[in-house]
């Protein structure tokens, strides 16, 4: 028999406590993988039922740490199959029967506070701090309440907020560097939220499709992808929604080198931004303001080789100033800053600045952050050896991300 995850759970610690080593499901004979599809959360559910009985699979297979979910790299056919079919789905159906207890208002209130407790702390401290915790919550309560009984107006609500969960589920298993994983947590969530009539919440899915595709060097997907995403809502998408869709493709195809057709993708992020009306945004986009456009052009500029021009957009981001809510984009910004000084050949300020991203980040557990490091050192041993580059890796080894990348090395 095969034990529930909590059960597993407890047998797993247990060993490993005697063995006085980690000891995984899998290491146990307790994972569940040998029962599950490789393309597990792969393919774009045709119908509700297809989707839901996916999305709880997937949960349950993560918290197993089935490798077939765990392992592998990304697809790049299931990136192209999700947005091809949710680009010529019709409106669907959600007369899916539920068997469970009758689902309200208020099931989907305190599930939605939740879910943004958990976003707060992906923001603040990344995606590998309460990730698993997360997951657990989704595969009990978020199973329940699709499971639930409810009429179609709350059971649209309730799969768009599952799909925002999932989302979030997609985007803290890509910062923890589970590419395979998080893919098919996106590929679901574009199901639900297609399910919901959400098309809003779709092409955002299909923009962070676009933004891992890119990190993962598939960029030629990554700029279809955001112009899926753009063509999927002309005439119903806001201007900042608009404007965001073509910064993802202009980072795209910044990482290809074409610098015509990023800075065209930029131009017009530009004038969509300065249309924008941020009361008429769906709560989830509000974030992206003049500070988050600004460091979209630092990356795109940092990448084309433009040092000076990106150094000018970093510099801008850092300044519009913050409360630590959002720590990791300081981060990431403070990272693009340091890269634009030594592609300038400022190695000194390059160090000095990656210096002050590494005590921005004591508090991030990221994967993505290890990797922003990864880049600049590559940079740094380019340049050669030089008192500025030694300093700093004497300093930098008190900090624990760059300790990861030391152990990565």
């Amino acid at each position: 028999m095969q034990p529930r995850a909590d059960t597993a759970g407890l047998i797993v610690a247990t060993l490993s406590k005697a063995m006085r080593r980690a000891i995984t499901l899998a290491d146990a004979g307790l994972a569940s993988s040998a029962k599950l599809p490789l393309n597990l959360g792969l393919t774009y559910p045709e119908v509700l039922a297809e989707g839901v009985e996916a999305v709880t699979q997937l949960w349950q297979a993560d918290l197993d740490e089935a490798s077939v979910v765990l392992k592998g790299s990304v697809s790049s056919p299931a990136w192209s199959d999700a947005s091809l079919a949710w680009l010529l789905a019709a409106s669907s159906s959600v007369d899916l029967a539920g068997r469970g207890p009758h689902v309200g208002e208020s099931d989907i209130t305190r599930f939605r506070a939740t879910i943004d407790l958990f976003a707060q702390m992906d923001n603040r401290f990344g995606g590998e701090h309460a990730r698993r915790s997360l997951i657990h919550y989704l595969a009990t309560d978020g199973t329940r309440l699709l499971h639930g009984q409810a009429s179609e107006r709350t059971r649209r609500r309730l799969l768009s907020e599952v799909a925002e969960a999932t989302l979030l589920a997609a985007w803290m298993s890509y910062d923890s560097g589970l590419h395979s994983l998080a893919q098919r947590y996106f590929v679901q969530a574009l199901g639900l939220a297609q399910a919901a009539d959400n098309r809003l919440l779709a092409a955002s899915i299909l923009d962070a499709m676009s933004h891992q595709a890119t990190f993962v060097g598939r960029y030629r997907e990554a700029a279809n992808l955001a112009r899926a995403a753009r063509q999927g809502t002309t005439g119903v998408a806001t201007p900042t929604l608009t404007a965001h869709f073509y910064a993802m493709e202009a980072r795209a195809v910044a990482r290809l080198g074409d610098a015509v057709a990023c800075d065209r993708a930029l131009a017009h992020a530009v004038r969509e931004f300065e249309r924008r009306n941020p009361d008429d945004d769906p709560e989830w986009i509000r974030y992206f303001d003049d500070a988050e456009l600004a460091a979209e052009f630092g990356h795109c500029f940092r990448d084309l080789g433009r040092p000076a021009v990106a150094n000018q957009y970093a510099t801008q981001c850092l300044g519009a100033g913050g409360d630590g809510t959002y720590l990791r984009s300081d981060f990431f910004a403070t990272m693009v800053l340091a890269d634009a000084h030594l592609g300038a050949g400022e190695a000194e300020q390059a160090c000095f600045v990656a210096l002050d991203a590494l005590k921005i980040g004591e508090q991030l557990r990221s994967a993505r952050c290890v990797s922003y490091l990864r880049e600049f050192s590559d940079r740094l041993a380019a340049v050669g050896k030089s008192p500025a580059s030694e300093g700093f890796h004497e300093q930098a080894t008190g900090f624990s991300l760059w300790q990861q990348v030391l152990d990565g090395q």
